[in-house]
């Protein structure tokens, strides 16, 4: 079966990736230059998203929505198994959202241009007016039920287990008071590992647990430790047994 589904990649899956993603990227780009980049910033790639999960067959299981009320914007914060993370939560998180990404991809041709019309929070340390910068940014982008996606480890794992966690997110979310809501992603890592040199996808499926949300009591580091201390272990609880623990990330 692995034969047969690596033949299936090189004459339809690849193909028809290479396809959707060249459609989803002018199309968002296109679309952000013309109208409103909070829709074609997300719609695009939600069903970009979903569309590369069938058409490499992968299934998928979305648990724990119901954690989530309409209309409120929330921080959500993912371990990072693999290049996979980013179609499961574009195509299946079910909210409008932006990433937190380095100020660097700004200046990525196309890409770069496509996150800045699409709003998404580059975030600048190059100074305290650059940092006020992003809160200003993202107090502004994150109301009317937007939320925030971050990887807080800041790179994708190279044995499928969490490494540590930085603190941006959680001081943003501090900052602007907005509830935290912890993401687990199993299966991703199983479908490509970091180190597969020649990106040959394996079957296996994808779950995403959305867990309850972890509101401010207070605000000031106090908090932030706190509520990054219960996240880090909220999404460890839910990650399957083979990759519970923690594990040095040596590009952390």
């Amino acid at each position: 079966m692995k034969y047969i589904y690596r033949i299936y990649q090189i004459v339809i899956g690849l193909p028809l990736v290479v396809l959707f993603t060249i459609i989803t990227s002018l199309t968002t780009s296109i679309g952000c230059m013309l109208g409103n980049g909070h829709f074609w910033g997300y719609y695009p790639p939600k069903l970009w998203g979903m569309a590369v999960l069938k058409v490499l067959l992968l299934p998928v299981k979305v648990t724990g929505r119901e954690n989530l009320k309409k209309g409120e914007s929330y921080v959500f914060v993912s371990n990072h198994q693999g290049s996979f993370d980013i179609f499961l939560i574009f195509g299946h998180l079910g909210r409008n959202f932006k990433w937190m990404m380095k100020h660097q991809l700004r200046k990525m041709p196309f890409v770069g241009y496509a996150c800045e019309k699409s709003h998404q929070i580059f975030v600048d340390k190059r100074g305290p007016s650059k940092v006020k910068q992003t809160y200003d940014k993202a107090r502004h982008t994150l109301k009317d039920g937007m939320s925030l996606v971050v990887f807080p480890e800041g790179s994708r794992t190279f044995t499928g287990h969490m490494g540590v966690f930085k603190r941006g997110a959680f001081m943003l979310a501090d900052e602007l008071q907005l509830p935290i809501v912890p993401l687990t992603i199993n299966g991703s890592f199983d479908v490509l590992p970091r180190d597969n040199k020649w990106l040959w996808v394996k079957w296996h499926p994808l779950t995403l647990t959305i867990h309850a949300p972890i509101y401010p009591e207070s605000q000031g580091a106090e908090d932030i430790n706190k509520r990054m201390d219960e996240s880090y272990r909220t999404i460890m609880s839910a990650i399957t047994p083979e990759y519970q623990g923690f594990k040095e990330n040596p590009d952390q």
